[in-house]
């Protein structure tokens, strides 16, 4: 009888335990949820927005954004770097959707950037390849012509590019009418033409920086007064922190004063032009850091 008892309530248990779950299921769940029309579920639009961080179209948009950029920073040739982006080639490792905002349709994206220069131009330093860890959104356009990208810390990309220069020896004493028959300009002109002649090149050894080249004394001066490119980074830097200085507080002033001691120190220690120019792109980052409240004393 007892045995009887206990295989009764153990029944009766198991039938209230199943009751309730059934009611569970029943009132936590809806009847759309498990169909893939689902917002909460479908993927498709998910899909889509990652697209277009790794798309071809985003990827040029990039490109084009970076080198108009440069040439702003250089303040010269807009036209000779609208020529040469379109033969430059980029990469984007790992892109990454990181969010989305469904008021203007605008995608936040990131990933390891690398942009391979076209054949006979190179940066300060004879680089030709330029990485950066980027992030980048992308967004209508507000005329509904299509996509639009802004980029952010990118300067690790634009502030060399806007050295460019050209590397490779012209034909020696082109004749004007053989002069469109440049090796070094065929390789990189759209179309056959005088245009490309236009393109960035170096400066001779008069090239103009900041500073009065007659009193250049240290090794990073002389260096600088001889290559355009470091030229170019030299009167960018300079412009940037004399905006600096006259934005920022006492303490600011003083710290961009103290840093700019060790910023000449370490480029005049400097045994060739690559690391003369990595130095400006350091120094310019410094100085940016500085002004926004992020600058951290090298350990």
């Amino acid at each position: 009888m007892r045995n009887t008892n206990w295989t009764t309530i153990a029944l009766i248990g198991g039938l209230v335990l199943l009751v309730l779950l059934v009611a569970y299921f029943a009132t936590g769940r809806n009847s759309d949820q498990d169909k893939l029309t689902n917002a909460a579920v479908a993927s498709g639009d998910a899909k889509g927005d990652e697209k277009a961080c790794a798309s071809k179209s985003t990827h040029d948009l990039i490109k084009r954004e970076l080198f108009r950029r440069a040439a702003q920073v250089r303040g010269s040739d807009k036209g000779a770097y609208d020529r040469l982006s379109a033969y430059a080639v980029i990469r984007m490792e790992n892109p990454v959707m990181e969010s989305e905002d469904g008021s203007n349709g605008a995608v936040n994206c990131s990933g390891s950037l690398s942009l391979d220069l076209p054949p006979g131009v190179a940066v300060v330093g004879g680089r030709r390849t330029l990485n950066a860890e980027i992030d980048y959104t992308v967004q209508p356009a507000a005329d509904g012509s299509g996509s639009v990208v802004l980029l952010r810390n990118a300067d690790p990309i634009v502030t060399p590019l806007a050295t460019l220069a050209r590397v490779a020896a012209p034909a020696p004493q082109p004749s004007a009418a053989t002069d469109t028959n440049e090796p070094a300009v065929d390789r990189l002109a759209p179309t056959p033409g005088p245009e490309p002649a236009n393109q960035p090149e170096p400066r001779p050894a008069g090239a103009r920086p900041s500073f009065d080249c007659a009193n250049a004394r240290t090794r990073g001066e002389i260096a600088v007064c001889s290559d355009a490119g470091l030229a170019s980074l030299d009167r960018n830097m300079a412009a940037q922190f004399g905006r600096a200085m006259a934005a920022a507080s006492p303490q600011q002033q003083a710290l961009l004063q103290r840093t700019r001691d060790r910023f000449l120190g370490f480029r005049d220690r400097c045994s060739n032009n690559r690391c003369i120019g990595d130095a400006y792109t350091g120094r310019m980052r410094e100085i940016r850091d500085i002004m926004e409240g992020r600058w951290q004393p090298p350990r």
